[in-house]
């Protein structure tokens, strides 16, 4: 099995089930089982787990008559309540309906199964007290791609990501929506239509489900997967950018970075090393002693973003990796113990932190494409042939301030802010649900970003000729070239950007590497 920072376009997997259980999973594993669906099975070990958990719980509540929370209590704030023995189920049944308040946009359906794997994964490791049943639905969930429909908004990042949580546990009992063969379905036809009787809940059932912090995991790690792609795109357009604007490649020199040597600024720079490498546009002799920050300091910027990447890899692995749940059963010492390992503070914090790294790579980005069509180094004002009658990529550049702008007011953190709720109960939470979607609205506006200085760029290449780039740059332009023509005269340019952002986020997918490790 990969380990858990080995690459994705690594990954080479069998057509034989997926084995959930018996090891911890990477994340790399994780996102291609939510872009490329395939059967997961859960392990011999993972099913004994299971069972020894489930067995352990009925014992206690056969022997006992000790209050356990959310087992034979209220939730929150209605903790103190006693539930009967006759009211358990209902009990469970109640929490899940009764919680399933999302609002706002609907979760994307390679994000919901992220959701259900971890969800079933986090069940799976035998501190959670289900049946195997309920582990097994969530997985056929995942398998036939019947996805829930999940919201956006509902989660406080402590308790769990409870509304999302309940929109995700909704089905296993007959309720809510589903995204099902094409369909928005009620999940009653759903599970008709495959044969499945809904659930019954058993006790601790329900809490299990809403109890975790799977809906912030999910965002996190796939804006993590996909951010290590935008960060080795990022690396690639701005080298193109150096030899188009004529920039000099003395910062991009190991000795500079041998005696400051943050890892990050050490890789950032040995790939633009490797994508300038004998570029005849280097060769060019040049009048100029130093360049503008944001091409001299890539390797430090970019660097800096790398280096916090690393970090956010370590806390989500951990994280997918751990139990959540509340409260966890230890078989093995008898215990059942109440704590707070599904209050969300790290990856609120991780989440926040990853915004702002990958908001730095977007804005930086536009900088060089200010930079490439300012009229200087020999290059035309906005980079057209014929300026003054045309425009040329005047207002892309104004397209980039914009997103730009709204990325810095997307990097508020949201791990500052707390807000007390369950009637004082749940005092401090940890705002991790949102911190965690605003980071896929960070990213997407960073393929923008680095999408228009691509294009940019590539203008600016053009008006250069019969000089050339590096021979492995100039056949990812020919590449693009397909795609997308020079500009000659103003045509409509909104194609034009939306085809750059395309190319460079399927340019990341084959660039992606195992370079960013914890």
């Amino acid at each position: 099995m990969p380990q858990p920072n080995q690459s994705l376009m690594s990954l080479t997997y069998a057509d034989q089930d997926f084995i959930l259980g018996d090891q911890p999973l990477s994340l790399d594993q994780l996102a291609d089982l939510a872009e490329h669906p395939r059967p997961i099975a859960l392990s011999d070990a993972a099913r004994a787990r299971i069972q020894r958990s489930h067995a352990f719980l009925q014992s206690q509540l056969e022997r006992t008559d000790k209050a356990f929370y959310g087992i034979n209590t209220g939730f929150g704030a209605l903790c103190q309540v006693r539930i009967s023995p006759a009211e358990l189920q209902q009990l469970q049944h109640n929490l899940v309906v009764s919680h399933a308040c999302g609002a706002g946009a609907e979760v994307p359906p390679h994000i919901v199964r992220l959701m259900l794997i971890l969800k079933a994964w986090n069940l799976a490791q035998g501190y959670s007290g289900v049946r195997e049943v309920l582990v097994m639905r969530l997985l056929d969930m995942y398998r036939y791609d019947l996805l829930p429909v999940v919201y956006e908004q509902g989660s406080l990042g402590a308790s769990g990501d409870l509304a999302p949580l309940a929109h995700l546990a909704l089905p296993l009992i007959g309720q809510g929506q589903v995204l099902f063969r094409g369909q928005r379905l009620e999940a009653s036809q759903a599970l008709q239509a495959l044969g499945w009787h809904p659930l019954s809940l058993a006790p601790k059932e329900g809490l299990a489900l809403l109890n975790g912090t799977q809906f912030s995991q999910a965002y996190g790690l796939w804006c993590l997967v996909e951010g290590k792609r935008l960060w080795e795109v990022a690396l690639l357009t701005a080298a193109l950018a150096t030899d188009a604007f004529y920039c000099l490649a003395t910062p991009f020199d190991e000795r500079l970075h041998r005696i400051r040597p943050h890892r990050g600024q050490i890789e950032a720079a040995a790939r633009l090393r490797k994508w300038l490498q004998n570029s005849p546009l280097q060769a060019q002799p040049k009048e100029q002693v130093q360049d503008p920050y944001a091409f001299r300091c890539m390797p430090q910027v970019a660097g800096a973003s790398y280096d916090a990447l690393s970090y956010v890899d370590g806390v989500l692995h951990t994280e997918v990796n751990g139990v959540t749940d509340n409260p966890s059963l230890f078989a093995d010492s008898g215990a059942i113990l109440s704590g707070g390992n599904f209050h969300a503070q790290p990856l609120a914090l991780a989440s926040d932190f990853l915004s702002i790294a990958l908001a730095e790579l977007g804005s930086i980005s536009e900088r060089r494409t200010f930079q490439l069509l300012s009229g200087q180094r020999g290059l035309p004002p906005f980079l057209s042939p014929r300026p003054g009658i045309n425009s040329g990529l005047m207002i892309p550049q104004y397209t980039a301030a914009s997103i730009v702008s709204q990325n810095k007011q997307l990097c508020t953190p949201a791990s500052v802010d707390t807000i007390v709720s369950s009637n004082g109960q749940e005092d401090h939470v940890s705002m991790a649900a949102n911190a965690a979607t605003k980071v896929l609205r960070v990213l997407d506006n960073c393929w923008q970003l680095i999408g228009i200085e691509w294009l940019t760029a590539c203008q600016a290449l053009y008006l250069r000729r019969p000089l050339r780039s590096s021979p492995q740059l100039e056949a990812w332009v020919a590449r693009f070239r397909e795609k997308v023509p020079p500009i000659k005269d103003d045509r409509l340019l909104q194609p034009d950007l939306q085809a750059a952002r395309d190319f460079c986020r399927k340019a990341g997918k084959e660039l992606a590497t195992d370079a960013i490790v914890t």
